[in-house]
């Protein structure tokens, strides 16, 4: 079932800029451009949901220009900005609205996946039963 809900792995340095508020963007090859919120995967040595991501907007461009509108709040380098993006005509940045924390990380099981999506998954719950079923603080 399709909703405007995804499951996102990120990398544990990525997702404590994150939730420290240093990283207000997460850059993407590919994303949907009709999701509203993100579930935050941290892949390993995590290997738990660890927050709920509302989305303000999604910026879609060349890689140039998606560096330039989001850099200041990237929370990363250019260089490493532009080696992930080395072959893509396109670049996304997810701009987050807001970023709830989940009270105590869970398994991706609480959820009904058994394993991590590589690049991204839909959700079936809205986000409201998301916020319950994960307790988010």
């Amino acid at each position: 079932m399709k909703t405007d809900t995804i499951i996102l792995p990120i990398h544990p340095i990525h997702v404590n800029k994150i939730l420290s508020g240093e990283k207000i963007y997460e850059y993407r090859k590919r994303i949907p451009l009709d999701i509203r919120y993100i579930v935050v995967y941290a892949t390993a040595p995590i290997k738990k949901i660890v927050a709920l991501i509302e989305i303000d907007m999604i910026i879609k461009g060349s890689p140039k220009i998606v560096w330039e509108k989001t850099q200041s709040h990237s929370g990363i380098s250019n260089d490493f900005f532009r080696q992930y993006f080395s072959d893509n005509k396109n670049a996304y940045a997810i701009r987050f609205k807001s970023v709830l924390k989940l009270e105590k990380p869970m398994p991706l099981t609480c959820m009904d996946h058994p394993r991590a999506p590589q690049s991204y998954v839909y959700v079936d719950k809205s986000f409201n039963e998301l916020k319950v079923l994960l307790k988010v603080l």
